[in-house]
Formats: structure tokens, sequence, C-alpha cells
């Protein structure tokens, strides 16, 4: 990268027509170094957030407990190449007068230490596992591991992105890794640690690289800016912290890119117009709109946002991110002492932790965290994301489900949004008056209760329940019921049931939705682990079966079978119109009369 001023060219060359030519202290003496590499960590002392790491290393050295092969992983830019060659400058450690041992603590540079931190010394080989993935690269590595170092007191072999490496490569390396010679150590880095087979795990010793926390990247970039002679804003740093996600070199590279965006002054404003942020005042505002109910608002908000060049995938990002916030000060107020805070988040977020319920909140996190997909996916986000706002507006005061049931079954009107779609409320200034999440009443505006079906019939029964499945021809329903179901307990608005071995676990699902729908009334459906009565349809078989033995040993229905060898009682119908003896007279009769058709029939036959 050349420091050379825009538009004005080195002093070897003729300046160009129309551009003067710059002066001898213009051009740097040498060429302009990234902040990432400019501020690499030298030494254990400088790197930031890996305190674990650094003690069980310090603790190995001074013991003399040092492995043969060392495993860093993490995530992209959090110290694993740093890291390894640290440790190989820790482990050839040599001051000038040939003192010296493998140690964390290196007050001054040794012998071997620059070439090893420039990567040059020949003692400390690097190789990169995604160019050099085959067998022969590890063949190479083998064969020169025999012979001892040159000048260093180890040779230290660091292979980056080792995951990479093919399966044939990674079991030529099984051998040597378990038993290399004395002066050998492997140091592997790599960020995809499921994809390193287990073999070569289990002869390492691994370390897993933290993400570094917000508030430590905060305070390392301001070192930096202070060290740069840098005008740096506090909330700056901590959207740039924000952006890197736990990355010391993305934030270091962020921040190059602001210094440079902003003419070495870094402010909110310059970081938000390089990465596309939102503004996090528009932010906050857009969700006093969304919890108030204010579409119009809400709306002006996200469009206002949008037209400034805010990306509306990321608006909603920052929206939940915020609502994350909220939770964490409601649930946890110490959080307000979290430096990546800013000033307006702190205080403005502890107000509405202290207004909005959790129900609320998590209520929003899930309409969010599925909102965002859609307006990613969308080919019109700006559509996409409003449509979002809407969810977000017209759920602020909705019920729970208990709280809407418990207001149906007491005949109360239903609170806001339980019944009815909402009418948009007036847009307005943010008072607690007006605040769905700042009145008194957890739900500011109730509307008048929809008009419930009423109830068909009293079920006092559970065949009554059945009956009226037959009669809304709910076929498969009602079969279910009479065949797969076993009865526990009922009592109006209550059943309790068990199936047979056939029976499917979704009829009590089923039947609560059928009787809501019918009746009006909210039913309880439960499964039971209890055994239960028989199922309907058992009961009429045994009924059945009862009344043919009864018929069978009547003596009118015996002497019917007498006069007719081989018949069968096929069908049991109660006759109740004559009862007594005219009703024994009307089935004798009705015996002879059968007899004598029959007779008649047979008498045609010949």
């Amino acid at each position: 990268m050349d420091d050379t001023t825009a538009g004005t060219p080195p002093n070897d060359e003729p300046a160009l027509p129309g551009f003067p030519a710059a002066p001898a202290s213009a051009v740097p003496a040498s060429p302009y170094r990234v902040l990432a590499r400019k501020y690499r960590p030298r030494t254990f002392d400088d790197l930031i957030g890996q305190e674990a790491m650094v003690r069980t290393l310090s603790n190995a050295f001074e013991t003399g407990r040092i492995p043969q092969a060392w495993m860093l992983t993490g995530v992209r830019g959090v110290g694993k190449t740093t890291t390894a060659r640290i440790l190989a400058r820790g482990l050839n450690y040599q001051k000038a007068d040939g003192s010296g041992q493998p140690t964390i603590h290196m007050p001054e540079l040794g012998v071997h230490c620059q070439a090893i931190m420039e990567s040059r010394h020949v003692d400390v080989l690097e190789m990169d596992a995604a160019s050099h993935t085959g067998i022969d690269d590890v063949r190479q590595i083998i064969d020169g591991i025999r012979y001892s170092p040159v000048s260093a007191r180890y040779k230290v072999y660091i292979i980056d992105e080792v995951h990479m490496l093919s399966e044939k490569a990674f079991n030529a390396f099984l051998k040597t890794l378990e038993e290399p010679p004395p002066h050998a150590k492997f140091i592997f880095a790599t960020t995809e640690i499921r994809k390193v087979p287990v073999t070569i795990l289990s002869r390492c010793q691994r370390f897993d690289l933290r993400r570094i926390e917000a508030d430590k990247l905060v305070a390392h970039l301001g070192r930096i800016c202070n060290a740069e002679g840098v005008q740096a804003d506090q909330e700056a740093l901590a959207a740039i912290a924000r952006a890197a996600e736990g990355s010391a070199r993305d934030s270091l590279s962020l921040m190059d890119q602001a210094i440079a965006h902003g003419a070495g002054i870094v402010t909110p404003d310059t970081v938000r117009d390089m990465l596309g942020l939102a503004d996090r005042t528009q932010v906050i505002d857009l969700f006093e709109a969304v919890m108030r109910g204010d579409v119009p608002a809400a709306f002006a908000g996200l469009r206002s946002q949008y037209d400034a060049g805010a990306d509306p995938a990321v608006i909603l990002s920052d929206l939940a991110a915020f609502s994350h916030v909220v939770t964490r000060l409601k649930l946890i107020p110490e959080a307000a002492r979290d430096p990546a805070l800013s000033e307006i988040e702190r205080t403005r977020g502890t107000d509405y932790a202290q207004k909005l319920s959790v129900r609320t909140l998590s209520r929003a996190w899930q309409i969010l965290l599925k909102g965002i997909p859609e307006v990613q996916s969308s080919n019109r986000p700006i559509a996409a994301a409003e449509m979002v706002i809407v969810r977000l507006a017209y759920a602020a005061d909705l019920p729970t489900p208990d709280e809407a049931l418990r207001a149906l079954k007491d005949g109360a009107p239903v609170p806001a949004g339980g019944s009815s779609a909402p009418a948009p409320r007036p847009s307005g200034p943010a008072t607690s008056g007006n605040m769905a999440l700042a009145t008194s009443q957890p739900y500011p505006q109730p509307r008048p209760q929809a008009a419930q079906p009423e109830p068909t019939m009293r079920l006092r029964r559970f065949e009554d329940v059945v009956a009226l499945a037959g009669e809304k021809r709910e076929i498969v329903l009602k079969a279910q019921l009479e065949r797969d179901v076993r009865l526990v307990r009922f009592e109006e608005g209550r059943i309790e049931l068990s199936l047979t071995e056939t029976g499917s676990r979704t009829i009590a699902n089923d039947l609560t939705r059928a009787l809501q729908q019918w009746t009006g009334e909210r039913w309880m459906v439960a499964l039971s682990s209890e055994e239960g009565q028989a199922t309907l349809h058992e009961k009429a078989v045994e009924a059945e079966r009862e009344r043919k033995e009864g018929a069978a040993n009547h003596p009118l229905v015996q002497a019917v079978l007498t006069k007719f060898p081989g018949a069968q009682i096929v069908n049991v119908v109660e006759r109740a119109e004559k009862p007594g003896e005219d009703a024994e007279t009307e089935i004798l009769g009705e015996a002879d009369a059968l007899a004598a058709h029959e007779a008649e029939d047979d008498d045609d036959l010949f």
C-alpha cells in the first residue's frame, strides 16, 4: 500500500501534467504496514482474551511438561498463527550470552526471536495445508525431521489450516506424531476442528482459543488509536468491536478502513457509513414505535434509515440485538455496566427493561428471528422488512394463550389483538401513557370479544361426544373414538382418555379442536396412563353377545329354532310395543307363517 497522497507520484517519477511534484519528506522510508500486522502480539503478555491457555502453557514450561504437539483451534482472527509463532519463540528462547531455556517469559529479544516472528528461521518451518494437502508434502516433513536443528534448540513445524490435509497425509503423520525425535515439535492450527481425525487429536494437546470479549476489544482498539494518534469515539470503537464478532484481526482491519474513511478521525457516523449500519439512536426510536404499536412512525423510521443507505436486514438485526440488550438488562441489571454498551443503549434500554415484560420481549425476538431470513431472501427487502414491522407492532399487546383462555372462560372481553386484527394506533410522541408496555394495564386498548358459537348440545357423557361427531359428519374421528379410545374420566370441559394399541396419539389434539369448534367452549382432552374402560366398540360387541345369549335361552326363540333346525340368531331387535302374551302370540304366529311359506316353496320345487 502506497502512502503517497492522491494524485501525487513518487519522487523518482516525473510529475504528471497538472500535479506538482511531491517533496522528499512526503515519501515514507518504508511501505505502510496494516494495523493487523503492525500490532501483532510478540509475546504471551500481548495476547488478549486467552488467559486460560497462557496459564496452562506457563505451568507446563515451568515444570518441564512440554508435549510434542499442540492443536490450536478457534474462529478466524483470534490469534492461532500468532500463538504458534510465540510458542515456537518460547521453545527456542536463548539470550545473546547463550543462556536461556524454554519459557513463556521473554522480556527481551533472544537470538532467534526476530527471525521466528518474521517467519524466516531455518529451524521453524511454516506450512499452509490449504496449498500443501498431499502425502508428498508430509513425506518431505518426515524425511527432514530426522536431522537435528541447525542453530535452534528445537525444530518446530507450524502447519496452518491442518484440516485441509488429505486422509493419506493424515495417516502418514500418525507414527511420526506419536513418537517424534526429541528435537522436534509440532504446532497445528485449524478453524475446522471437527474435520481433523480423532487419531491426530489424541496425539496433540488441544487449546480452544476463545472469541475476544467486546470490552477487551474496545480497550485494545483504544490503545492502538492512542499509539497511532487517531481520534476515535468510544461508541465508534464499540461498533467496530461488535462487527468484528470477537476477532482481533477483523477489528484491526475495520479500524484501518475506518481511519482511511474518516481521514484520521473515527466517529460513529464514519463507522455506520463504512459498514452500512443503522444509527443506534434511530434503531432505538424504531424499537419504541414498534412497542407502542405506532405503525406509521415505525414505517417512517424504517424508511429514513433505508434512504440513508442502511440494509433492511441489518436494521432488523440491530432491532433484534437491542431487544436482546433490553432482555438482559431486565433479567440481569448488572449488565448495564457492560462497556460495550453505548450510553443511549444503557439509559433507554434500562428504561424499557422496567416497562416491558419478558413475554413481550421474547415474542419480539421470535418474530425478528424469523423475519430476518425472509428479508435476506426477498427480492424486495424493504417491503419484506415493513411486513415484519407490521407483525411486531400488531403483536406488541397480544395476550398469552392462558390469558386469552381465561378471558374466554370468564366471559370477559379478549385483550387487544386477541380476537381480531387491531386497528392502527395514531402516531404521536412516545409517552408512558400511550405505550402498551408503560401502562399499568397489561393491554391498554381492549376490543369487543368476537361472537362465540352457541353450544350445539350439552355433553354430559362420552357417548354424547361420539354422537355429536356423527352429527357433524366427522366419520374418521367418530370411528377413532369408538374403536381406539378407552374412557378414563369424563366431566364437562375435561376428558381423560387412554389409547388402544392402534390408537393415534394425535387424537387428543384433534378432539380438542373439534369440540371447541362445535361447542364454542374450551375442552381439556388429555391422554392418561390408566387402563380405562372398554372402548365403545367393545361395549357394543359385548352387549350384542349378551342379547343373543339371552334371546337363545328364551323359550319362544327356542321354539322357533326347533321348527327350523340349523337356523342362527343373526340380530336381536327389542320389541317393546306388545309386551307379555301379545308379544309371545305374535312371535309364534310369525314363526308358523314363515314355516308355512317355506313349505309352499318346497311344494313348488316338485
